[in-house]
């Protein structure tokens, strides 16, 4: 018999996710323990137990993996190499190590995609300079220069507009001293993204094709459902079956995609955890994304991901010019409008840029989600005392 109240999760990671994935297990009675490097990180105050350490501490993690049934992670950038002895060892990840290693090198992912033929668009490896040049020469531009490892919210990422860009954008980036690829810039009119769960009996479920408006290359707004022809549709939801089966693995995972003009589909990159472009899943769906998660790890059914009603959600960044202790300014009045859900993630201090929450709104229509979310966007302010 599956005893859920005697499960224990750890999850390598106390950031945003990690508390949202924390708020689903206090529901179900499961017991967690987080590892991560800040004493105040947004979950430390609701994890039954906080190891603090880096992501790459061996003894550390070993010890988050003696404490608990399963292990799983909250983002990307960790040690696979130590994760994937404990998995030799017989500790349960979810996902696999094995995925992740291919994953959180970018390079790597795209590579592992082309091989396995899913439409990605042209991307070449830059070991000096002259690789930038010449890709360049084949490209055209624009062209986007990235770091193969940890990239997030636009760090790592870098337009070349024109030749005169090329030696910017490669010391921007570090002069090579973290590993560069260069793609060639997709002219898309639609930027996507579908969540998937598979579960241990492998049964999947997807998520409903979400439309994602970017600004500073970090996140600004999602809703569902994506104003894209029924043929693109398909072609967003069979790219996730095929990504989901070529890895074979357990969790969620969020697959970002381009659409051209022209109806062609392009895998950006993916995700192995729960996503930003998610979060609307909360209010939206039956079920979270970050439920599905926890009933996948631990080998439950899982839930319902139908959309209730359109849905539209809107990242909160600390404001510019602002920096510190943070402040939320005009709850009251965005909580007025009906429909509207905020989530406010524990950060103890704020900077420009920085995610510090989000909030949602569905309604019958998603014009009508659309302007809801809109005006409780506009009331709002994320501050320092």
């Amino acid at each position: 018999m599956n005893n859920i109240l005697s499960k224990k999760v750890g999850i390598i990671g106390g950031g945003q996710l990690g508390k949202m994935l924390i708020i689903e297990a206090l529901k179900m009675g499961v017991y967690t323990v987080i590892l991560d490097p800040d004493p105040k990180c947004p979950a430390s105050n609701i994890a039954n137990e906080h190891i603090v350490a880096s992501f790459y501490n061996e003894n550390a993690l070993r010890s988050l993996a003696s404490k608990v049934d399963i292990v799983t992670y909250e983002f990307e950038h960790i040690g696979a190499d130590i994760l994937k002895s404990l998995e030799g060892e017989g500790v349960r990840i979810y996902p696999s190590p094995k995925t992740l290693d291919i994953i959180q090198n970018k390079y790597n992912q795209k590579t592992y995609f082309l091989q396995n033929n899913i439409p990605v668009g042209d991307f070449r490896e830059v070991k000096s300079p002259n690789d930038i040049v010449k890709a360049c020469e084949e490209f055209g531009y624009p062209a986007m220069l990235k770091s193969a490892l940890g990239g997030y919210d636009g760090k790592g990422n870098s337009l070349i507009k024109n030749q005169d860009g090329i030696d910017s954008s490669y010391k921007e980036l570090g002069e090579g001293k973290i590993p560069l690829y260069i793609e060639k810039y997709i002219p898309y009119t639609k930027e996507v993204s579908v969540v998937c769960c598979k579960g241990i009996n492998k049964d999947i479920k997807i998520y409903p094709v979400g439309e994602n408006i970017h600004k500073d290359s970090i996140l600004f707004e999602t809703s569902v459902p994506a104003d894209i022809t029924k043929d693109e549709y398909e072609k967003a939801i069979n790219i996730s079956k095929d990504i989901l089966n070529l890895f074979d693995d357990v969790g969620i995972f969020c697959i970002e995609m381009f659409i051209t003009e022209d109806g062609s589909v392009f895998v950006n990159e993916v995700a192995p955890r729960p996503h930003n472009s998610g979060h609307y899943s909360i209010e939206g769906c039956v079920t979270s994304q970050f439920e599905n998660h926890l009933r996948s790890i631990l080998g439950l059914p899982l839930g319902d991901v139908t959309l209730v009603k359109p849905t539209v959600m809107r990242n909160l960044l600390g404001e510019d010019g602002y920096k510190g202790k943070p402040m939320v300014v005009g709850v009251n009045n965005a909580l007025s409008i009906e429909g509207v859900s905020l989530h406010i993630y524990g950060k103890i201090e704020t900077k420009p840029k920085r995610k510090m929450g989000h909030i949602t709104a569905i309604s019958d229509t998603l014009d009508d989600a659309r302007k809801k979310v809109s005006s409780a966007y506009n009331l709002m302010k994320v501050i320092s005392r």
